[in-house]
């Protein structure tokens, strides 16, 4: 049961998530084609089909799991009917762990996934995502893939370009909060 606190505070959010959905899904990566293309500009040793099928099953993916979370909404929205009851809880909690075994059974040779971590800040919360590098480049040089910014709606763009939020490998942040609990008990 929700609380009389929670319930008031998510009406109040909800204008503010209003002005941020929609447009937003038209910022960046909208498309299969531009994100091979983004996979490609990695290296000149990226294989090609392996990109095609990165692309593809990224796109899928996304697709199938707004669908099965019936995503509508931007995702302050989305949350706040599901705080309510009012949709399934889901979608992000293991997407980029699943995109890492889907695309780890492809057996491919030229390109890795890697999960990162953005850190809650100030009103922020926290934000896990995948990351498709060139194997053996690590995530800096990789291509965010982010099925939940723009509410069900794939989001991409070269780790480097993506200046909404500060990315870090997902095992330094889990070892800085591990050193933190050390610390405290």
């Amino acid at each position: 049961m929700i609380s009389k606190r929670s319930f008031c505070l998510s009406l109040l959010a909800l204008p503010l998530a209003a002005c941020g959905g929609a447009s937003q899904k038209l910022a960046r990566g909208t498309d299969v084609v531009d994100l091979n293309a983004d996979l490609l500009a990695m290296g000149p040793d990226i294989d090609p089909e392996e990109a095609a099928r990165a692309a593809q099953i990224a796109f899928d993916y996304t697709s199938e799991l707004a669908m099965r979370y019936q995503i509508t909404d931007p995702p302050l929205v989305h949350n706040t009917k599901v705080n309510l009851g009012l949709k399934p809880r889901g979608l992000c909690w293991h997407w980029a762990e699943d995109m890492e075994q889907r695309l780890d059974a492809e057996g491919f040779e030229t390109l890795e996934m890697n999960r990162a971590i953005s850190e809650g800040r100030g009103i922020r919360i926290d934000h896990s995502t995948a990351i498709i590098s060139r194997k053996g480049d690590g995530y800096s040089k990789g291509v965010v893939l982010d099925p939940w910014r723009n509410g069900g709606v794939l989001f991409f763009a070269p780790v480097a370009e993506d200046t909404r939020y500060n990315w870090e490998a997902r095992e330094v942040v889990l070892g800085r909060r591990a050193d933190l609990l050390d610390i405290a008990s």
